[in-house]
Order: C-alpha cells, then sequence, then structure tokens
C-alpha cells in the first residue's frame, strides 16, 4: 500500500479514479484522470517548501540504495566484510555493470519493515561499515574501475560500540583516502544526506544530489533542539539550514542535482533510476576524457574551494 503524505491527498484520489476507471475500461474518463493527474502534479510538486522537500527524501516508498542497485546493475555480485571486525549491513558493496561499464557501488541502506530495519541499524553504519566501504573502493581502484557512491544516511551511528570501534577514524581515513583514489568516482545523496555518516562516502570527482534530497551537518530535529530547545520547531530549522538539493547547487557545494521524475522517486522508481544510471553514464565519459593529473587536479580544487567566501 503507497503511502501519503498531507500534501499528496490530491493526487491520491487522482490515483485512485485513474485505477478505478482502469478496471472498468473507461478510456475516456481515463484520459481526463490522466491530464487532471499531469496538472495536480505540476502544481504540487513545482511549488514544494523545503520541509515538504525533506519529507520527501525521509518518504517510506522512496528507492533505497538497493532498490537503485537491483534497477541499475546487471551481473553483480555483492561484497561482504572489512575483513578487520565484521560485515555491517549498513553498507553494501556491488561489483557489476550498469549499462556497458563494468563499476564498483557502495550505498548506505537504510532497511524495510522492522526486521531488516534493525539489520540495517536504520541506515547508520558503524566503523566497520566505512572500512568495508573502503576495501570496496581500494578495489576499485586496483582494477581501475569506476566506483559509484549513493548516500542515504540520518548519520554514522553514534553508540558506544561503534565509539570504541573508532567511527571518527574510520569517517577521517576514508575521507583522505577517497581524496586520493586514482579512479574515477561519483557520489550522489539519493534521499538522506546526514553528517559525517554521508561525508565519508561523499568524496569524489563529481558529487551530485537527487531533486529531492537533503544534505546536512545535522538533522533539523537535532538543530531546532539545540537553537531553541524545541524539536517543534523542525520547520523553521529546515527552511533557515539550507538542506535542499537546489540551495546546495546554488551555494556551489555540489556539482549538479539530478533530475528524478516531477512525481517523485517514491511514485517512479523506474524513471529515477534510468535519472541516475544516465547521469552516472554521462559523467563517468567526460571524466575518461580528462587525464589522470587533469582529474586528480580538478577534485583537489573542488574539494579546497568548499567553504570559501568573501566579505
Amino acid at each position: 500500500m503507497a503511502t501519503y503524505l498531507d500534501f499528496e491527498q490530491k493526487i491520491k484520489q487522482i490515483q485512485e479514479s485513474i485505477i478505478s476507471a482502469q478496471v472498468r475500461h473507461n478510456e475516456g474518463e481515463l484520459k481526463d484522470l490522466n491530464e487532471k493527474l499531469d496538472k495536480a502534479v505540476s502544481k504540487i510538486y513545482k511549488n514544494l517548501s523545503d520541509f515538504q522537500k525533506l519529507q520527501l527524501a525521509r518518504h517510506l516508498d522512496r528507492p533505497y540504495a538497493l532498490d537503485y542497485i537491483n534497477l541499475i546493475m546487471r551481473d553483480k555480485y555483492e561484497i561482504h566484510g572489512d575483513r578487520h571486525f565484521r560485515d555491517d549491513a549498513a553498507i553494501i558493496c556491488y561489483v557489476g555493470y550498469i549499462g556497458d561499464e563494468k563499476v564498483v557501488v557502495i550505498g548506505e541502506q537504510k532497511g524495510r519493515g522492522t526486521k531488516n530495519k534493525i539489520r540495517r541499524n536504520f541506515g547508520m553504519p558503524h566503523p566497520e561499515g566505512y572500512r568495508k566501504a573502503l576495501r570496496a573502493a581500494k578495489l576499485a581502484e586496483k582494477f581501475n574501475l569506476p566506483l559509484l557512491m549513493l548516500v542515504d544516511t540520518p548519520g554514522a551511528y553514534p553508540g558506544l560500540g561503534a565509539e570504541e570501534r573508532n567511527q571518527s577514524e574510520a569517517i577521517a581515513r576514508n575521507l583522505l583516502e577517497l581524496s586520493q583514489l586514482n579512479t574515477p568516482t561519483i557520489s550522489v545523496v539519493i534521499g538522506e544526506g546526514g553528517s559525517g555518516g554521508a561525508l565519508a562516502i561523499g568524496v569524489a570527482d563529481k558529487f551530485a544530489m537527487m531533486r529531492y534530497s537533503v544534505f546536512s551537518v545535522i538533522s533539523p530535529e537535532g538543530c531546532s533542539a539545540i537553537l531553541w530547545n524545541d524539536p517543534s520547531k523542525v520547520e523553521a530549522a529546515t527552511n533557515a539550514m539550507k538542506i535542499t538539493s537546489g540551495d546546495l547547487k546554488e551555494l556551489g557545494l555540489i556539482d549538479d542535482v539530478i533530475d528524478e521524475p516531477l512525481i517523485g522517486a517514491h511514485r517512479d522508481r523506474d524513471g529515477a533510476a534510468k535519472a541516475l544510471a544516465d547521469y552516472f553514464l554521462t559523467e563517468l565519459g567526460k571524466l575518461r576524457e580528462m587525464s589522470t593529473e587533469e582529474r586528480m587536479e580538478a577534485r583537489y580544487n573542488s574539494l579546497v574551494s568548499k567553504g570559501a567566501f568573501s566579505e
């Protein structure tokens, strides 16, 4: 059963009417309803607030990393474990093909349903998850394979065990190693990019966000609790933080915004997966036109420019 947010109720009503018309084989009514749906989608989704975009980024039906991997990859094989402690299910790594390109894909996986959410730790990786990601990245470098990273996490796991196994070092090590990785790399925020948990697989030649994704140093709930000691001000915090793809593109903190379907990836998974795959293959082609020295220089310049400002 599809889940609809408050501002999607009109779309829900129209889509239910479309299903009814399809059952009755009423072609005339079906045509009118599809036109009505297109107008409603355009009106609603072209005027979303930042808080509504945050809700879409966290939507229960939004594709997770494994959904995209299953949609865009073929002949894939999963890579397990960090070879130090254990296999963290919050990080998934695959080698396979996207189009005609053999690639390595790393993603953060939240899980669906109570059992899987617990297994995936709600998409919050432990240190061994980031070390597994680095192992897969090094494998890509060794065999000269391009690397695609899919960011979708509320943040790195802050529990006692994670701290005992040096969470901060694992993230810092990834930042260092990925910045120096000698293979084309592309990172995409597909849903929620939270703090260091997102940065740990966010250093790349190209860093992009899906249209309805968010990227922030802290969750809006955490921000409102710290600044106002009032978690109910999450909407005001969202608007102030500038965490949407459009805001971050304007600020120069990301390279591109991927045009997932206007109605959202949660309503059109195939369209969103195609947009992601097309972006990856297009940008990979551009990166391959550059020499190794040019690509590494461009990556360096992009990284050091982050946070620069002028008065």
